[in-house]
């Protein structure tokens, strides 16, 4: 096999790909990126069996081969080459010479016969929306994903789909988060959850753009990505998602309106006096007109007053100030609107349309 590259078509190849490659396994062939040019195109591949990365490299074939590689190794030589041609050549044992104008490796590699491709998915079911939207959907819920493995379910997010609308929701215990998204079209009902790592992973690699188009296809068993010219397999997680609309009340005996950035700014400012793993709430104590932010710790104490407009009743409610901050700056809107029942019960952050709904569960006070 002899192959020609420039160098940021390959960097950029690899560092795809690169996603799908298992950090610990007792496979060596998981370590490898399989590079694929028996047809007429240049394929680089990794595959950890749960997710499976192949994405078409622009390069040149001069003579068609295949070759499993070391990922690591091969992405740090191709990352630190000079800027310039990139010849890569094979032999029949398998050992591959890389070549950059004056530097020249020469490193082993393993049969591609080994290697596992992605599985063969039928592509029956399928919706399709824009980068973009995408993108932003991932970011305005990945956060409240539960980041440990004692409820696989929540490691990952619920991606259902009824007529044209997408809703795709997160949650952690503490916290609920869901976007609701319009699509083009009506498609077939479909209920499955996605891994965390899967949808961070497809944000790393998303370049994020209006017109550029994703299919997203589902089965059984997994879901599969396809944008510009890289194709993203993973197992989905098996079980069934929480009763969600159980969780979610119309109710409220309280109703603000407040400008987000000085919200958020305020809540920034007194998490200054938090040490790192110290769970201390912030008190917001809610009046006509006006709302209190207060915090002491082993630190100091902030207190800051903000306007508002409120409906209802006055209330005192403590919050961790993680938990709204990570809501609050996902929300595009310039003034939200915070709904709460007590001080025990959740408050939702959502707007008119309801396209987003932020839950968050107080703390005691």
């Amino acid at each position: 096999m002899k192959l020609i590259f420039k160098k940021s078509d390959l960097a950029g190849a690899v560092n795809i790909v690169l996603k799908a490659v298992p950090s610990k396994t007792t496979m060596t062939i998981l370590e490898c990126i399989l590079i694929d040019a028996t047809t007429n195109e240049i394929k680089f591949t990794a595959n950890d069996m749960e997710l499976g990365i192949e994405t078409i490299v622009n390069g040149e074939i001069i003579e068609k081969g295949q070759i499993a590689i070391e990922a690591k190794i091969f992405s740090d030589i191709v990352r630190k080459l000079p800027d310039s041609e990139i010849i890569i050549e094979t032999d029949n044992n398998y050992q591959m010479v890389i070549t950059s104008e004056k530097a020249k490796f020469v490193i082993p590699g393993k049969s591609g016969e080994d290697f596992s491709y992605l599985p063969l998915i039928e592509k029956d079911k399928f919706i399709f929306l824009s980068q973009f939207t995408l993108k932003e959907t991932i970011r305005q819920t990945i956060f409240s994903i539960a980041d440990n493995d004692n409820n696989k379910i929540m490691t990952g997010e619920l991606f259902e789909i009824k007529g044209n609308e997408l809703k795709v929701v997160s949650l952690d215990g503490h916290r609920i988060s869901i976007r609701k998204i319009e699509l083009k079209d009506s498609f077939d009902d479909i209920s499955v959850i996605v891994p965390g790592k899967t949808l961070n992973e497809i944000c790393k690699i998303l370049t994020g753009g209006n017109d550029d188009e994703v299919r997203i296809f589902f089965t059984s068993n997994h879901i599969v990505f396809e944008f510009d010219k890289t194709v993203v397999v993973s197992r989905l997680i098996e079980g069934e998602y929480f009763k969600i609309n159980q969780m979610l009340s119309s109710d409220y005996e309280t109703k603000i309106n407040v400008n987000k950035r000085e919200f958020l700014e305020c809540i920034d400012r007194a998490t200054l006096l938090i040490k790192e793993g110290d769970k201390r709430p912030i008190v917001i104590n809610i009046q006509d007109g006006e709302l209190e932010l207060k915090i002491n710790s082993m630190m100091g104490s902030m207190n800051e007053n903000i306007i508002i407009s409120k409906e209802g009743k006055d209330i005192v409610i403590g919050f961790n100030p993680r938990f709204l901050l990570d809501a609050l700056r996902v929300i595009d809107d310039e003034e939200i609107t915070i709904y709460l029942l007590n001080s025990k019960a959740p408050c939702f952050i959502r707007n008119e349309e309801q396209s987003y709904i932020y839950l968050i569960l107080p703390v005691n006070l």
